[in-house]
């Protein structure tokens, strides 16, 4: 069940400005989520610490969007949804802009913790509101429009971020989307409409969404198969400047590849996820297992680091609408709490990605073997979605008989 916009489905021209609003904070979003990655070897440097010990940035921005995803949607269950978008991309531009100012690595870490917070929670209600303000056959659409704002980032936003702070400083990176932030409010505010809060909602009523089973299938599903992706990007930096041979006022280049493969992704997965959920979902997993193969058993220099890193791009987000739909799908009692926990498994994942990444680094095995490491956790994440195709075929769909308790 959706909850329903005051103005009901829009027509598209004002659709497509109210979901524009929306992805500009999701800009915001990506920007600062992936840019630190980008920038690891600076960060580090100015802290006088690891490379690993910097990748803890990305940890604990991660562990924020965890925690915050949650928490605020339960605390916020009567909040307008509109007014609330608007409080969260503030405080998204309130946590970067503290980032910039931290003077020490354990301050970046609990500024980065704080950025992290109203992640999960903004793109859940985005998700949400562009769900109730669509028609009902293109929301999974809609929804990836709202997510294109976080893989144009990934085009736009982290290659620019990345050669600023290249150029005057990686504390440029968090001004920079602070102030995108601010203007992704703005945005907001002017051209989402009000959209109702569901009636009856309390969180006690959004945490039924807790009981279903297909609820955390999905979210071990994006949990753990979108690590494989983060294993790679996290340490995308030292992987092309030391495997692949390009130089480093290169590699905003990289991310620019990067970030068109995972918008070009976004979209194709938001058309495949409108004819099916679960194909969209398996094929999106076997996709990226394969192209992060490849990548590890052919990245050998600058041409071909650049066409794995287009092709891992694309595979690794086709899953993403359809996985954001599915959670909307099986938390009809708590969407807002289900679709904020689809951000809290994928930084479940950026985090284990992280780290399963460092690990194999730091054993001597090489900046290649993130990729193989990554290719395991897409087809583990693959082995999850058959299992919940299999219970939801055998139990006739996502009703009482796949809830727990």
């Amino acid at each position: 069940m959706n909850p329903t916009s005051l103005t009901g489905v829009l027509q598209p021209r004002p659709l497509a400005l109210a979901l524009l609003g929306m992805a500009v904070g999701s800009f915001a979003i990506g920007t600062t989520e992936f840019a630190t990655m980008g920038l690891l070897p600076q960060v580090a440097e100015s802290f006088g610490a690891t490379i690993p010990q910097a990748g803890h940035l990305v940890s604990a921005y991660a562990l924020g969007v965890v925690v915050g995803a949650p928490a605020i949607v339960l605390a916020t269950s009567r909040a307008p949804r509109t007014g609330l978008l608007v409080a969260l991309a503030l405080a998204l531009a309130v946590g970067n802009a503290l980032s910039a100012l931290a003077p020490t690595l354990t301050t970046a870490l609990v500024a980065r913790f704080l950025a992290g917070v109203p992640h999960g929670a903004y793109f859940g209600i985005a998700a949400v509101v562009a769900s109730a303000v669509s028609p009902p056959q293109r929301r999974a659409r809609s929804v990836s429009l709202v997510m294109v704002g976080l893989t144009v980032a990934t085009m736009l936003g982290v290659p620019l971020s990345t050669a600023m702070g290249q150029a005057w400083g990686w504390r440029s990176l968090y001004w920079l989307v602070t102030a995108v932030a601010v203007l992704g409010a703005a945005a907001i505010w002017r051209w989402v409409p009000p959209v109702a809060v569901r009636a009856g909602a309390t969180a006690r009523r959004e945490l039924t969404a807790l009981r279903s089973l297909q609820l955390w299938l999905a979210v071990g599903t994006g949990a753990v198969g979108f690590g494989g992706m983060f294993a790679v990007y996290s340490y995308i930096t030292p992987t092309m400047t030391q495997v692949a041979g390009i130089a480093e006022t290169q590699v905003p280049w990289v991310l620019f590849v990067f970030g068109v493969g995972m918008t070009l992704g976004t979209l194709l997965g938001g058309r495949v996820a409108d004819r099916s959920v679960h194909g969209s979902i398996v094929a999106g997993l076997v996709a990226m297992a394969a192209t992060l193969a490849a990548f590890a058993a052919v990245v050998s220099g600058p041409v071909s680091a650049f066409a794995m890193v287009g092709l891992v791009s694309v595979g690794s987000q086709l899953i993403g609408p359809a996985l954001q739909t599915r959670l909307l799908d099986v938390s009809r009692e708590g969407p807002s709490l289900g679709a904020a926990l689809h951000h809290s498994a994928l930084n479940i994942g950026n985090a284990l990605g992280a780290w399963v990444g460092g690990l194999v680094i730091a054993a001597g095995l090489g900046y290649l073997a993130p990729a193989w490491a990554g290719s395991l956790l897409a087809l583990a994440g693959l082995v999850i979605a058959v299992v919940a195709v299999l219970l939801e075929r055998r139990s006739g769909g996502p009703g009482p008989s796949t809830m727990i308790g």
